[in-house]
């Protein structure tokens, strides 16, 4: 079992920047491929980025890229989403996914690849 607890939400105005963090516990972070989603209110959950074992391949929605960057510490446990140039439709419930053990590498973009999932941190973008 991987535990996943999100942080670093907040509301902020458009044109900001935000950094969420993930925290893991449980398993060997290491061995996991990591992923964010959102999910803004009435609508379905939506990949926004992903990150192979390694960190070495990064993946982005087109609505994010340029403007988000997904990264990895593994000796601390977390995955962190950068997110600058924040517009109004970022506003959503964000979640860490991870997706393992692998013995391969890969980036996943699907949420019925991820095998664990946080409660959620909300980011609301004004404009």
């Amino acid at each position: 079992q991987v535990q996943l607890v999100e942080s670093g939400g907040g509301s902020v105005q458009a044109g900001g920047s935000l950094r969420l963090s993930c925290a893991a516990s449980g398993r060997t972070f290491n061995n996991y491929a990591m992923g964010w989603f959102r999910q803004a209110p009435g609508k379905e959950r939506e990949f926004v980025a992903a990150l192979s074992v390694s960190g070495g391949t990064t993946i982005y929605t087109k609505f994010v890229k340029g403007r988000f960057t997904i990264s990895r510490d593994n000796a601390k446990n977390t995955v962190y989403l950068q997110m600058n140039s924040l517009k109004p439709e970022d506003t959503a419930v964000y979640y860490c996914a991870a997706k393992g053990p692998m013995n391969y590498s890969g980036t996943y973009s699907a949420v019925y690849d991820y095998d664990y999932w946080g409660q959620g941190t909300q980011v609301t973008v004004s404009s």
